[in-house]
């Protein structure tokens, strides 16, 4: 029997402090440097936030779930007709290093649901490579990255 829903996860090790890595993904002027290009605040408990990225010219509704300092972040965030659930688990790893996780979950297990799962699991490695590529060498990995969408033909 094939699942009903669908779920994203994808794990990196970043080489850096966990309360290095929480601060990076929950304020967003560290966050415009590899994943958004703008938003209207910081990630707190409860808050309601609007992003905006480099690859798409739409305002994101965001509403902030859960939040435990360096070690866990759940959000909401609209994709299209649905809203799906955004988890970030941080767990410290050897060295002092960090190991962030990230679960995407909500969409169904139909043609939409696998679009969904191949554009949003593609994401989501972008998400952790642009995150580590910041938190290590302070390399913008998005900056340009989706310039040729906007480009008139």
């Amino acid at each position: 029997m094939k699942p009903t829903q669908l779920e994203i996860q994808c794990s990196m090790q970043i080489l850096k402090p966990v309360h290095k890595v929480f601060e990076a993904i929950v304020n967003p002027e560290q966050m415009t440097n590899y994943f958004i290009s703008k938003s209207s605040g910081r990630m707190e408990e409860g808050k309601k936030l609007i992003w905006n990225f480099p690859e798409i010219k739409a305002d994101v509704p965001v509403k902030v779930d859960k939040v435990i300092k360096d070690e866990y972040i759940s959000y909401y965030w609209e994709n299209g007709e649905s809203t799906q659930l955004v988890e970030m688990s941080l767990k410290p790893y050897k060295d002092g290093t960090t190991i962030v996780t990230v679960t995407e979950k909500g969409m169904e297990n139909n043609e939409a649901g696998i679009k969904w799962l191949k554009g949003n699991t593609e994401g989501w490695a972008n998400f952790l490579a642009c995150l580590k590529a910041w938190m290590e060498y302070g390399v913008h990995l998005r900056k340009g990255a989706f310039d040729y969408r906007f480009d008139k033909k």
